[in-house]
């Protein structure tokens, strides 16, 4: 059953398959069986992707009731051996209202769970997942993935956070082009390469060093440098975020370690889905 929630949240068989750690072909076959089993077309497939058909609406629904009540079955297992925790690792983006939701829609499924939180600086977007600092992280994108399950949960579009009197404050959009030569905010030696690359705009940068969202904004404010945010942030008065083309949009995902996928975490990660896509 989790192999029919997975295909059909992502509704695309890759994606799917990659979440689910395993191959196209024999998640195909899972599928072609489930339509078999229950004596309907769950999916439709097609050039334009995967549509969940009205049968297979409904078995969605059914298929994450069930999940969600073997996960609190096993969460009441282990209540009753003592306290459960959950150490959520979060990249400073707590005011995101779909973390609100997903901090609202855990509660009402686990509310015997502690949940601790561990708000991580912008050193490392894992949030201290590899150090086992935490049990699951909400955060940004891209970072090595090494040994980590990682899930997107949305994909925000980025521009460039400039003072507001800068002469490209004004302009519609920028590209990467436009920045060539500017000064950047820019993280520590030793930070995630694949983070780095990405928040660098690709190019090896020079500027003021930074750990923290508010540390980015005020090397803008007292220095003039630029860098990247995403565009749902809302800056100082004093600076802009200037909508950026021809850079992929930032994704931001929940991410656990490939070794420890407990019904709390599995439980968490459907939940962010929920929240985030709602």
């Amino acid at each position: 059953m989790i192999n029919f929630v997975v295909v059909a949240e992502e509704l695309h068989f890759g994606r799917a398959a990659a979440r689910l750690h395993m191959s196209q072909p024999p998640l195909s076959r899972a599928i072609k069986q489930l339509e078999t089993d229950v004596g309907a077309v769950l999916l439709l497939r097609s050039a334009a992707g995967v549509m969940l058909t009205p049968a297979g609406t409904a078995l969605l629904a059914e298929a994450r009731a069930l999940l969600d009540q073997a996960d609190q079955a096993r969460v009441r297992v282990a209540t009753a051996a003592g306290v459960p925790t959950l150490t959520v690792g979060i990249l400073g983006d707590g005011a995101d209202p779909a973390a609100t939701r997903l901090a609202d829609a855990y509660r009402r499924q686990h509310p015997d769970v502690e949940v601790r939180v561990r708000d991580a600086d912008l050193t490392d977007p894992t949030c201290g997942l590899r150090a086992g600092l935490v049990d699951v992280a909400l955060t940004r994108g891209p970072f090595d993935e090494t040994g980590l399950t990682v899930h997107e949960l949305r994909a925000d579009p980025v521009g460039a956070v400039l003072r507001a009197d800068d002469p490209l404050s004004g302009r519609d959009h920028l590209t990467l082009a436009d920045l060539a030569g500017r000064r950047w905010f820019r993280f520590p030696g030793g930070t995630d390469p694949v983070w780095q690359t990405y928040w660098h705009g690709g190019e090896p940068r020079e500027g003021p060093v930074v750990r923290a969202v508010q540390e980015c904004l005020q090397a803008v404010l007292w220095n003039g440098t630029v860098g990247l945010m995403p565009l749902g942030h809302r800056p100082p008065g004093e600076l802009v975020v200037v909508p950026l083309t021809g850079l992929a949009p930032n994704p931001v995902v929940v991410a656990w370690r490939d070794s420890d996928a407990g019904p709390l975490i599995r439980s968490f990660a459907r939940l962010a889905t929920a929240a985030y896509r709602g």
